[in-house]
């Protein structure tokens, strides 16, 4: 699969794909590897070269996520496209308006990613010890279930009547972690709710939308190396990536971006991939399926090594896990 898309193949020409969230980090990553492959990519977020979100990373925006797009098409040879849409998708009627406009001028829609978020602005992820429920702010906490589930909601609810047209679309809920590893609690509670949700939504909407053809599944990254994850949380770049190791030795089994969206092209490009309906999956069980890897060559498999090792209380050793 990888080397196709390289080679210019692109298993993806022709079809339309709408990432929801793509303004950094995995969405972006997934917008730009499914461009690669071939697809159209609409690309939406609140972040513009004229209007910074909450999030308050000016530096990515959604413009560049179409260039992006555009380049790596390009860089392969073939076709594959990156439109910006700016978008709340807490808003009904901007998100309304992006579905007609797909409609309008492509009259299908194919692919559908819920890689939507924003929440970590609003809850202090880094600290030793995580407050109870009750002593988080309120309105941050439900202001974090607003990005991470109600914006998925509201995306689903005007977009899927557009995906069901055509027999063979697949809808991706991208979350953090993997139905296995959630049954854990993972602190703060509106932290553990939001990441949770997409796994049930998953499977709820596979179950209604195999009915018409369409498959549902909720992918998850490994430990993403995202922007603020480098230069805000480590202060590394992704050339020095592994100068972190040293203040967070579990940090070795990290993954670019790149991983998961090459996840996604492989589900994508599979013509069995309601095999996975309703299922909760991660890019490290993907790669083992369908032998893509990293930027780098390796093939991380975070979410077992992270229930394995670290959870385990064991010392940091990637060996046999990328």
């Amino acid at each position: 699969m990888q080397e196709a898309v390289q080679k210019g193949a692109q298993p993806l020409r022709g079809k339309i794909a709408l990432v929801a969230g793509a303004t950094r980090g995995a969405g972006r990553a997934m917008a730009v590897e499914l461009g690669r492959a071939g697809a159209t990519v609409y690309v939406t977020g609140r972040t513009t070269r004229e209007h910074v979100s909450e999030v308050g990373r000016a530096t990515e925006t959604i413009e560049e996520t179409a260039e992006l797009v555009d380049a790596a098409a390009e860089a392969v040879g073939g076709v594959g496209r990156g439109i910006a849409v700016p978008t709340d998708h807490l808003e009904p009627e901007q998100v309304r308006a992006l579905v007609d406009r797909v409609d309008r001028e492509q009259g299908r829609l194919d692919i559908l990613v819920n890689d939507l978020w924003g929440g970590d602005v609003h809850l202090d992820m880094g600290a030793n010890e995580q407050p109870d429920m009750w002593d988080i702010d309120l309105d941050k906490g439900l202001r974090v279930l607003r990005l991470g589930v109600e914006s998925h909601v509201v995306t689903s609810h005007c977009a899927l009547p557009l995906l069901v047209r055509n027999r063979g679309g697949l809808l991706v809920e991208v979350t953090d972690g993997t139905e296995e590893s959630n049954r854990s609690y993972r602190r703060p509670f509106f932290y553990d709710l939001a990441k949770t949700a997409p796994i049930r939504m998953a499977y709820d909407l596979g179950e209604e939308l195999k009915e018409h053809g369409c498959t549902a599944v909720c992918l998850t990254p490994g430990w993403l190396r995202s922007e603020a994850m480098l230069d805000t949380a480590f202060k590394v770049t992704e050339e020095n990536w592994r100068d972190a190791c040293a203040v967070a030795p579990h940090f070795a089994i990290s993954e670019s971006p790149t991983y998961v969206g090459r996840a996604v092209v492989a589900l994508a490009a599979d013509a069995g991939v309601a095999r996975w309906n309703g299922r909760s999956l991660s890019s490290g069980g993907l790669a083992q399926e369908y032998g893509f890897t990293d930027a780098d060559g390796s093939a991380p498999d975070a979410w077992r090594y992270i229930m394995e090792v670290e959870q385990a209380g064991k010392p940091a050793d990637v060996t046999g896990y990328r």
